[in-house]
């Protein structure tokens, strides 16, 4: 196999390890979230160099404290778990943050009545504020029609509703709105 440039070949082991460790840790933070159901795992990630990143998020957001909270819980249940041998591992739980395109419903269900940019599997891109979801997609009410005044406050005129499903979606990102 050739390598290219900056890049790190891994033998197939690492992989399935790393799978194995991913469902071990999330089946140990499942167990702590378990006490407060508010709050949700969005995914968890491990390097080659062992260091996990957990991305939790709540239904009604998360705080840094929280955050703090799960990674002591979930950093003590990984050391007596010995899943990493000598305890040579590092947490990171933190949210997902506005970078990161929503990836399960509960996220897509919190986040309506925002503004949000599709990615769509033939490369078109649609921003509107999300008014629906449901099991297979979402509804974007998207602008039509030229803006009402000038300037940074101009208005469009109409709106239109137009599903999505989410096997059509590569991805989802919230937009920022000054």
């Amino acid at each position: 196999m050739k390598q290219q440039k900056g890049t790190k070949s891994f033998p197939s082991l690492f992989l399935m390890n790393n799978e194995s460790a991913i469902a071990a840790v999330e089946t140990m933070l499942e167990a702590i979230l378990a006490t407060d159901p508010t709050y949700f795992l969005v995914e968890a990630r491990i390097k080659p160099t062992n260091n996990v990143k957990v991305f939790l998020d709540g239904d009604q957001g998360i705080t840094i404290e929280k955050c703090v909270q799960f990674n002591r819980m979930l950093y003590k249940k990984i050391e007596e778990s010995q899943l990493f041998p000598n305890g040579d591992f590092s947490l990171e739980v933190s949210s997902p943050g506005l970078d990161e395109p929503l990836k399960m419903l509960r996220q897509f269900r919190k986040n309506i009545g925002r503004q949000v940019e599709l990615l769509l599997d033939d490369g078109r891109k649609k921003e509107g504020r999300l008014v629906e979801v449901t099991e297979d997609g979402i509804i974007l009410e998207e602008p039509i029609g030229k803006p009402r005044g000038k300037g940074f406050g101009a208005k469009p005129t109409a709106f239109a509703s137009q599903p999505f499903l989410f096997n059509h979606i590569k991805s989802t990102k919230i937009q920022v709105v000054f």
